[in-house]
């Protein structure tokens, strides 16, 4: 039974290259299909070793040869006839047959390395993919992937299969012909190959150029058709050009230079060749003359000459494109051995679902060392209660929530679910126990009902409906012309704020979760739109432990509790009364936000 392989270990963050490292690491990949990959190296021997059969059945025929003067006959033996066309198909034959046998291998290695970075990444903290692009990630998982696929193709159906070949040959010309043959093909291969690496290594920095003067030359395009409006308001159409011509000029002149040495590499190689074959020719020819080599080997070893240097043509290309692709595979393993700030602890326990008592005990917490968000906050919601906590922006409500769901671990007290620290529970049984209505709302580019039942997949389509019916939504998909079938758009873009709304609540009480967390749900709604969804969030809420945070005073005035933050501290709670007749920091912030209500309802 094949197994996957483990994780491979970390790569090194410097930016020197570990070319070695990353085929160590790829190999146990390869080899979890071991007898695949040699029966695949044995296709390939068997290929070249009736490749370069053929030229020496070609030189029997060539010796062979009887021609008539009275008769213009060529008698050639019709068994080594059937055998050179039998040798040239054995080349195909077996070259197919380990394309066919090792594509398995590939696509494999290919989907179980994507899966484990796949769920390497889903298993990172919150702040690594804060700080990371999203488009970069695809980009490295893509190119990784890709040149998976690339480094194998041209080490296994190019360079290995050369070096074989190469073998051969030099021992067939040791074995049947004068040591100098050898010689002659040995030292033109090292100049060949050595010529070429060298070239291609300075053709590399060339074109590293040139891509990046393409890439500039494409953003300054891109940039101003984007602003489009804005160059049109300024009659900067012709500033624009300007801008662009200066770019494709440096690219122009980039591209000429990596055209010249592309012809210098080609010249070069082809330079090399010339010398390697007419020397051999030479000594070929001289044996011919001298009596001690026949025509048919002077047409083995150009032939052998030929068949060597035609894949050679092809290696500064390979050689290039083999250390791309291993840089590319890197910084995929690279990925997958990016520590894990929020891990699992060896013992981890599971949380029981049922009632849940949530407690923050004397808190503190910074994203940045330098920067404390939270001091030794300390509260408790107990089991079915509802407690809001409110504050201006900046405050440390919403890093509450990031906390209690464990994106991030507490540097001081700690957080607890019916009495267990959060950090000795398991994050997948924790996170099934929360569900959270989120200020901003982003669906997948998808259906209604996949939006609405991704938050328990294996819910039948009764429970989906019925979870859209207590989020005030049957109405809404009614009208809707496909109905449940209703794509949303990139990121929901095609709903308004408040059918988004109602879409998070309805999947979050699809979830049916033990605690409930209101993050600024209804914060960026108008006032009539905040009213309707505030009925469906305090029905969820209903019976559950839940922490509403929340800008907007007039969506907490029920909650249990009502907890006032200011930099990270807890300066004021009670219930809404309480803090009204206390007037302090709450009850300046509801005269207030009063204020701009009335504002906004008598503009006049």
């Amino acid at each position: 039974m094949r197994r996957s392989p483990s994780g491979p270990p970390p790569t090194p963050a410097s930016g020197e290259r570990h070319d070695w490292q990353t085929i160590k690491k790829l190999l146990p990949y390869l080899w979890a299909w071991k007898w695949r990959v040699m029966f695949a190296l044995g296709c390939l021997i068997s290929a070249k070793f009736a490749n370069v059969t053929v030229p020496l059945i070609f030189k029997q025929i060539v010796d062979g040869l009887d021609i008539s003067r009275d008769q213009a006959v060529i008698i050639v033996p019709a068994a080594l006839l059937a055998a050179y066309g039998a040798l040239r198909f054995s080349t195909s034959m077996f070259t197919e047959l380990r394309e066919i046998v090792f594509a398995r291998v590939t696509q494999q290695a290919v989907r179980e390395i994507s899966l484990q970075v796949f769920r390497h990444l889903h298993a990172l903290s919150l702040r690594f993919h804060l700080e990371r692009q999203t488009g970069g990630l695809t980009r490295d998982i893509e190119r990784g992937t890709r040149s998976i696929g690339s480094l194998i193709s041209y080490t296994l159906y190019s360079i290995l299969p050369t070096l074989v070949e190469i073998s051969l040959v030099v021992g067939i010309l040791l074995v049947k012909y004068e040591p100098s043959f050898a010689i002659i093909t040995l030292v033109t291969l090292t100049l060949y190959i050595t010529f070429t690496f060298k070239v291609t290594n300075w053709r590399t920095a060339l074109r590293r150029q040139a891509n990046e003067l393409d890439s500039a030359a494409n953003a300054r395009a891109i940039d101003s058709l984007i602003n489009y409006e804005t160059v049109k308001y300024f009659n900067n159409e012709d500033f624009e050009t300007r801008r662009y011509d200066t770019e494709l000029k440096k690219w122009t002149a980039a591209q000429i230079t990596n055209q010249k040495s592309l012809s210098y590499l080609n010249m070069g190689q082809a330079a090399i060749i010339a010398v390697g074959v007419t020397a051999m020719m030479w000594r070929a020819a001289s044996g011919v003359a001298e009596g001690r080599m026949t025509l048919g080997d002077l047409v083995l070893v150009n032939a052998f000459l030929i068949q060597l240097y035609v894949p050679l043509n092809f290696l500064g290309v390979l050689y290039r494109e083999i250390r791309q692709s291993l840089t590319d595979i890197e910084r995929m393993f690279g990925l997958m051995s990016t520590h894990r700030e929020i891990a699992d602890s060896s013992g981890a326990g599971q949380l029981e679902r049922g009632r849940a008592e949530v407690r923050f005990e004397h808190v503190g917490f910074a994203y940045d060392a330098n920067r404390p968000i939270l001091h030794d906050v300390d509260f408790t919601i107990p089991a079915g209660a509802t407690v809001a906590v409110v504050g201006h922006s900046g405050s440390g409500k919403s890093t509450l929530a990031r906390l209690l769901f464990r994106f991030y671990d507490v540097q001081a007290g700690a957080v607890r679910v019916n009495g267990h620290d959060i950090r000795e529970l398991g994050q997948d049984s924790l996170r099934a126990a929360i569900g959270i209505v989120p200020q901003d709302t982003v669906l997948f580019n998808d259906t209604l009902f996949y939006n609405i039942q991704y938050g328990r997949p294996e819910a039948s389509r009764e429970e989906v409906e019925a979870a859209a019916r207590a989020a005030q939504l049957e109405d809404f998909i009614a009208r809707l012309p496909d109905g449940w079938e209703t794509r949303v758009g990139e990121r929901g873009l095609k709903l308004s704020g408040g059918e988004k709304q109602r879409v998070a609540i309805a999947r979050t009480l699809l979830k049916n979760p033990d605690i409930l967390i209101f993050d600024e749900a209804t914060s960026a709604l108008d006032s009539r739109t905040e009213k309707a969804i505030q009925a469906q969030l305090d029905a969820a809420a209903r019976g559950r432990t839940t922490l509403v945070i929340a800008h907007r005073l007039s969506t907490v005035m029920n909650a249990d509790e009502i907890i006032v933050l200011d930099q990270g501290r807890i300066i004021e709670r009670g219930t809404h009364t309480q803090l009204l007749a206390r007037a302090g920091a709450y009850a300046q912030m509801w005269a207030l936000q009063l204020e701009e209500r009335e504002a906004e309802e008598d503009p006049a």
